[in-house]
């Protein structure tokens, strides 16, 4: 075996009659995994799929789909996983990462082999092929138009799991092809745990594996985190095994955690923070009912100038395939996050991009869904500006209702709610009550 993830494979050989991964409810052992890594180094040797190839690997957290991550990290591929969540992109990032091979796995665990017409020929591939390391490229999701390509070296990745932590048994919630879902898989793996895989990420379904695998951990989305509420799904399954539930990739609104932590006294709630560019840092919640962090650990070095958060990381991206690089000339990343301080914590606001300017005065969408999700009768609130010729920009919400309500009578209410609750220029000017769900297949807020 290479040496690549030599570590991680004689650690998974000490585990090899313990449960590895749950996947439709059955269980796969380490070894049976390990076993598997060595079937798929045959198969790509018979498909001579060599080092540095750009290969997409299809799938979601399978016996099949796990195993061949690790061979082909093995093998010193560029592995470039999709989901079912990047179906409408896919040609787009197929094109972008100039893949080579693809292997997709199909939800009975059967795979499928296709050469592509592309040849690599990037030059921040080519830099990486001459290192003989892995490599991973994620999408940024895209949400404020064209998704960027972000490639890394593996191993850069790889390393901070060499540290052993807590053994847990994990729900993979976040997808395969997003940041925190490699994370997740990885952390498990490097420290025994179970990977619990879900077909559908949706509260009741997850609940029940809750209940059913008795998970300790589920790392997921604010956004998630309210349906959970609204579905009370949680109330018709045991989740007394649960000790940990993470939560990053946006803005977590006030009133939700104050909730979910008012719910379940007895779960520590923690936010993440990571990007596709930088990796996942080791972070610390002030308490489980804080939204104040603090973020960084081994290899990462933050600071914050003009109320933004910058992030320099080892396990940082080598740069786009499709565009400039983002980093300044001492390697910091601009994360474009909105902060305040206090010591060694920070909040996290929002993002620059979405802060609404309303006669000069900043208003934090976050601060506002916050207000509005604590209304009788609303599910999810979405808040964005809106240009207007005097103000600069008004503030919109968008509000999904559990009943259908007289829309007059709505706006009095949000507009009598918020009076108490908010500044007279942070109150939505316009309230849209829609049908749609505003959040994409990652459980995140879609703000357009």
């Amino acid at each position: 075996m290479h040496q690549h993830i030599q570590w991680l494979t004689n650690r998974m050989a000490v585990w090899s009659v313990q449960p590895c991964l749950i996947w439709r409810d059955c269980a796969t052992t380490y070894g049976e995994i390990l076993e598997r890594v060595s079937f798929w180094r045959a198969f790509l040797d018979e498909h001579q799929i060599a080092p540095g190839e750009m290969v997409t690997l299809d799938g979601d957290y399978s016996p099949a789909t796990v195993s061949l991550l690790l061979a082909l990290i093995d093998r010193g591929a560029i592995v470039v996983p999709l989901t079912k969540a990047a179906e409408a992109h896919r040609e787009e990032f197929l094109e972008v990462a100039q893949v080579e091979s693809i292997i997709s796995v199909d939800e009975q665990d059967r795979w499928t082999f296709t050469r592509t017409p592309h040849h690599a020929d990037n030059s921040l591939i080519e830099a990486l092929r001459q290192t003989g390391d892995p490599g991973l490229v994620l999408f940024s999701s895209g949400s404020t138009g064209k998704s960027k390509a972000a490639l890394h070296n593996f191993t850069h990745l790889l390393d901070k799991f060499k540290v052993t932590r807590q053994q847990m048994r994990t729900i993979t919630f976040l997808l395969l092809d997003h940041i925190g879902g490699i994370n997740t898989l990885l952390y498990t793996l490097s420290n025994g745990g179970v990977v619990i895989s879900i077909r559908e990420r949706d509260p009741e379904i997850v609940c029940r594996a809750v209940a059913t695998h008795k998970t300790e951990m589920l790392p997921t989305s604010p956004t998630f985190v309210n349906l959970l509420l609204m579905s009370h799904a949680y109330e018709r399954y045991d989740l007394s095994s649960l000790k940990l539930i993470t939560y990053g990739t946006e803005v977590m609104p006030e009133s939700t955690l104050t909730r979910m932590h008012a719910l379940f006294p007895a779960i520590k709630l923690q936010q993440t923070y990571g990007l596709s560019e930088l990796g996942i840092l080791r972070s610390k919640s002030k308490d489980s009912g804080s939204l104040w962090v603090k973020v960084g650990g081994e290899g990462f070095e933050t600071k914050v100038v003009d109320g933004i958060l910058w992030i320099k990381a080892h396990s940082a991206m080598l740069g786009y395939l499709n565009a400039p690089s983002p980093f300044d000339a001492e390697g910091w990343f601009n994360t474009n996050d909105m902060v305040e301080v206090d010591g060694e914590y920070i909040r996290i606001l929002g993002r620059k991009s979405e802060i609404i300017n309303v006669g000069g005065q900043k208003v934090y969408p976050a601060e506002v869904e916050s207000v509005l999700l604590q209304m009788d009768n609303v599910a999810d609130a979405v808040v964005l500006g809106e240009p207007h010729p005097i103000t600069g920009n008004i503030v919109t919400a968008r509000v999904n209702l559990v009943e259908p309500e007289p829309a007059q009578a709505f706006r009095q209410r949000v507009r009598a709610f918020c009076r108490e609750r908010l500044a007279s220029y942070k109150a939505p000017v316009k309230v849209e009550i829609v049908a749609a769900e505003q959040f994409n297949a990652r459980y995140k807020r879609v703000r357009r």
